[in-house]
């Protein structure tokens, strides 16, 4: 029982991180897309007063989830670990590019460094979750069962690459939709439009990803592939498609930040789903959550710190984002207001 809990904690963080860190990842997406230097200007301006007062905080969560595994799942965390090194250190390579250029960007006053450190910030925000996307379709899969060796055929394959875009389609979503919110919220109302057809067009790649994802899937994804398709799995995959249609209908009117809370339904639906079809395994079909647990007391103390971290660390983070949300933490600059 205590094995069990710990693992909906898991998938609990796993969650969080993919809808507080994918609205970021999700910013960047944007950004790469936004154009030259003046085309993109006040895009890219949005995309910096939106993103800098709390972005790196969203990185807790992901602290949180490995902490989770090693201690929690250690028989997991080595299988994870072993057979998706590649992927896992190039999303880890594009966190750090990613973090440096955001960081740099902004105090640079050459045009040339700022299109370097943009480039570098907006193209690993397009890599990295296109990889931990991958490697969690790779978990999916099947294909990584205890004692797999690395190699490009564990990941490279149907269903972590629809994995992989799936994801690069729902952190452009997240984004969108937020960045709609704080177009509104900054007064910038010329790009209200813009990132409200960006949001419709990204909720709709999303759309067709995830059909495309529930009917062309490897055959080594059988299992999760049947609960998606199949009782709570496709229930909340139902629901999720029905929250993704609200948010479009959210974003065209003046409720544009009630949209922020449906599109993380969307992110956090989707992500229930595939653990209802996934379970008992953590790795289907040969690693139950029972048999990649450590030992019991390991367990009952991480449950333990596990309860006191989502009890004291996720209502803070709630008040911050709320904060941000609010414009306390970096008002817009006078300069750089709305045209």
């Amino acid at each position: 029982m205590t094995a069990t809990v710990v693992a909906w904690i898991l998938l609990l963080a796993v969650a969080a991180y993919a809808c507080s860190g994918g609205v970021d990842y999700g910013a960047g997406f944007w950004d790469l897309l936004a154009g030259g230097a003046d085309r993109g200007k006040r895009p890219r301006w949005l995309i910096d007063h939106a993103m800098a007062p709390v972005w790196e905080v969203n990185n807790v969560w992901l602290i949180f989830i490995l902490v989770l595994m090693w201690t929690g799942f250690p028989v997991f965390f080595q299988t994870v670990f072993t057979a998706l090194w590649l992927p896992l250190a190039l999303a880890a390579v594009g966190m750090v590019l990613r973090g440096a250029g955001f960081a740099l960007r902004k105090p640079t006053r050459r045009l040339a460094e700022r299109r370097v450190y943009g480039a570098v910030f907006a193209i690993s925000s397009l890599l990295t979750p296109f990889f931990l996307g991958a490697a969690i379709g790779a978990v999916a899969s099947g294909r990584v069962a205890p004692g797999t060796t690395a190699s490009a055929d564990v990941w490279a394959h149907t269903t972590s690459i629809m994995a992989g875009l799936v994801t690069v389609a729902a952190t452009a979503f997240l984004g969108a939709a937020f960045l709609v919110a704080d177009a509104r919220r900054f007064e910038a109302h010329d790009l209200v439009g813009y990132f409200r057809l960006r949001a419709w067009i990204a909720a709709a790649v999303l759309l067709v990803l995830v059909v495309i994802g529930l009917t062309v899937t490897d055959p080594h994804a059988s299992y999760v592939h049947h609960g998606l398709t199949h009782g709570t799995g496709l229930a909340l995959v139902i629901v999720a498609a029905v929250a993704l249609a609200v948010t479009a209908w959210l974003v065209s009117g003046p409720a544009a930040g009630w949209a922020r809370y449906s599109s993380v339904a969307v992110v956090a639906l989707l992500i229930a789903a595939w653990g209802f079809a996934q379970r008992p395994y953590l790795v289907p079909t040969s690693l139950t959550v029972q048999q990649a647990a450590g030992a019991s007391a390991p367990l009952q103390w991480m449950l333990i710190v596990a309860a006191v971290a989502l009890v004291f660390i996720a209502p803070a983070l709630v008040v911050l984002y709320r904060l941000d949300t609010k414009g306390v933490l970096q008002p817009v600059p006078e300069e750089d207001g709305a045209e």
